[in-house]
């Protein structure tokens, strides 16, 4: 009997934890376990960034899902756990997180750069940005 595999995959108004996105995908026969996590940094194109908020639409959780599925249908990828937050983020905060493993590290790497990817140009979350002179400006917005 094959042990059911945990499933992470969510959009959260909570912090994520990228070990506990590793912990989702590490198992016996993964040689290679591969994390991305996307932080808030404190500048864009030169201008300096307060805070990010991040607003998603009502299908973002199953779009996230589909680009989990479309992942983990390759037959060289063991797991994929995938999270991105909604709401106000700080500068340091993590806004995505994607785990992959495999059995090598270059089927590891591929498929997590692919599922950030898909992940950055499907999800329907629009992120705004707060300046220190308290303007603000809405980017990635479809």
């Amino acid at each position: 009997m094959t042990a059911v595999q945990p499933v992470l995959c969510e959009i959260s108004t909570e912090p994520l934890s990228a070990d506990a996105h590793q912990a989702v995908v590490t198992g016996p026969a993964s040689g290679a376990i591969v994390v991305f996590s996307g932080a808030v940094r404190d500048h864009d194109h030169g201008r300096p960034v307060v805070f990010l908020e991040y607003v998603g639409h009502p299908s973002a959780a199953e779009v996230l899902q589909a680009c989990r599925a479309e992942i983990l249908a390759d037959p060289l990828v063991h797991a994929v756990a995938v999270s991105h937050r909604i709401g106000e983020l700080q500068v340091g905060d993590a806004a995505l997180i994607a785990a992959v493993s495999a059995a090598h590290r270059a089927e590891a790497f591929a498929a997590c750069e692919r599922l950030v990817d898909i992940v950055k140009k499907r999800l329907p979350i629009w992120k705004r940005q707060v300046f220190p002179d308290g303007t603000d400006e809405w980017v990635n917005c479809p």
